[in-house]
């Protein structure tokens, strides 16, 4: 049974540890993984809790198993919210990543945003493929993102509330 939950104090060591996944996180940037003291995943955890229902991380398991985790942050100026979803490799390709990132979509349209957004590594076909299969469509980059330096080695792909 999957299990998504909003992520609490209690959830940061799952998360150190998918962080430190070089497997996990070299579509982000890390191929060999991105470690933070607990002190820096204390500071990340009060920054999201300081900042919810604007922005807010889910922690997901199976059958009591953490799994990985998913995120929106919302740009109410623009009413919309950048997503993400990291799973370890032994949760991939079992419907996970679909029902974390849904959940995340769920909330992200619940607080606000009307469009919902992703920009994965064009390299990371398996995300690309999850997406499209939730409905996301591509397009180009919006003018309010490409000015805060997004755009340049990803793919930009949206889905509407409507």
């Amino acid at each position: 049974m999957i299990e998504i939950r909003e992520t609490t104090i209690e959830d940061i060591k799952n998360i150190q540890r998918l962080w430190a996944d070089g497997d996990v996180m070299k579509f982000v940037g890390f191929p060999n993984g991105l470690i933070n003291t607990d002190e820096e995943m204390e500071n990340w955890f009060r920054w999201i809790a300081s900042n919810r229902p604007g922005l807010n991380h889910f922690s997901i398991f199976e059958d009591g198993n953490y799994c990985g985790e998913s995120f929106y942050a919302i740009d109410a100026e623009h009413h919309s919210a950048a997503l993400d979803i990291k799973l370890f490799g032994s949760a991939r390709g079992r419907g996970i990543a679909a029902a974390g990132l849904s959940h995340a979509i769920r909330e992200a349209f619940r607080n606000g945003a009307e469009t919902v957004w992703v920009d994965p590594n064009p390299e990371n076909t398996k995300a690309i493929a999850l997406y499209k299969r939730l409905g996301f469509v591509r397009k180009d980059f919006p003018e309010h993102l490409i000015s805060e330096g997004k755009g340049q080695s990803s793919v930009y792909m949206e889905f509407r509330r409507d």
